[in-house]
């Protein structure tokens, strides 16, 4: 394998998140810094966030919406982040939040955090839940918290967060 940063080599989605362990206020505020200063096209910026710590309102909002196979995992989380664009051109939009939450997910691994992505929420359900203007698109939401104990998970999601990693080899990502 090629030379990679430690930074993206050892970044791992895990479902088993510490069910006690807080994320601190500059914790939050450092994975926010950082998809903040994600590359934008145009400079646009079009990501927006939700960011609930657990247990307050925002993060009970986030939860209920998440499929319920996710929410019995995600309830660990210490802080659930909704990442939605602001509508505009939808394809560059939704490229310029995948980069923002992209670079929170890096940010998490720096600070000894772990980042979990979930596509699997009631879209509808949180915007109107968390009240977002009718431009606001939520299209991700990222559980992040410290490692928990893998063995808590159920049969399936331990075999699954214990099994070797896997990545397509680079010649089977090239186009022809």
């Amino acid at each position: 394998m090629a030379d990679l940063t430690p930074l993206l080599a050892f970044r791992w989605s895990p479902r088993a998140f510490h069910p006690t362990a807080a994320l601190t206020g500059d914790e939050a505020a450092s994975l926010l810094e950082a998809a903040r200063w994600a590359p934008s096209a145009g400079n646009v910026q079009p990501w927006r966030f939700a960011l609930g710590h657990r247990d307050d309102e925002t993060w009970k909002r986030i939860l209920v919406s998440l499929a319920e196979a996710d929410q019995g995992w995600a309830r660990h989380a210490a802080a659930l982040v909704v990442g939605a664009h602001t509508g505009g051109d939808p394809e560059r939009y939704a490229y310029d939040l995948g980069q923002s939450i992209a670079h929170l997910t890096v940010q998490a691994t720096a600070l000894g955090l772990y980042a979990h992505q979930i596509r699997g929420f009631d879209r509808a359900a949180l915007a109107a839940d968390l009240d977002l203007s009718p431009g606001i698109r939520p299209l991700v939401v990222t559980a992040v918290g410290r490692l928990g104990d893998p063995s808590a998970l159920p049969g399936e999601l331990l075999r699954r967060e214990t099994a070797l990693r896997h990545r397509h080899p680079v010649h089977a990502l090239l186009l022809h």
